[in-house]
């Protein structure tokens, strides 16, 4: 099997949302976007995993980045599915009550 056919591409997806707050933005309320987020995985089939973090970069190359949010779909079906999901138009929805600077996603195959 060579690397380019078919049976070894990797159908995972990776999910990848960057947010950047307002200051304005509280503790409570990230925390609550957060939990939110996380609980997709328990509501919608084939997120096979959630990781968060705060940006702790001592290299000052993402001014105002603060949150990423990285989900992991067992495939692209499974990312498709999600996208129209009325669970993640629900939490989509809801981020316009925060005070969010900016938001980003990034979708990609996991390769080595």
């Amino acid at each position: 099997m060579s690397p380019s056919s078919p049976e070894s591409q990797n159908n995972t997806v990776r999910h990848i949302v960057i947010i950047r707050f307002s200051s304005r933005t509280s503790e409570e309320q990230v925390r609550k976007i957060t939990d939110d987020f996380r609980a997709l995985k328990e509501k919608i089939p084939g997120i096979t995993s959630f990781e968060q973090g705060v940006n702790n970069s001592p290299e000052n190359e993402g001014p105002g980045i603060t949150h990423i949010y990285l989900m992991t779909f067992e495939s692209i079906e499974a990312r498709d599915t999600y996208l129209p999901h009325p669970e993640h138009q629900k939490f989509s929805d809801s981020l316009e009550n925060y005070d969010i600077e900016e938001v980003q996603v990034f979708d990609y195959h996991p390769e080595e």
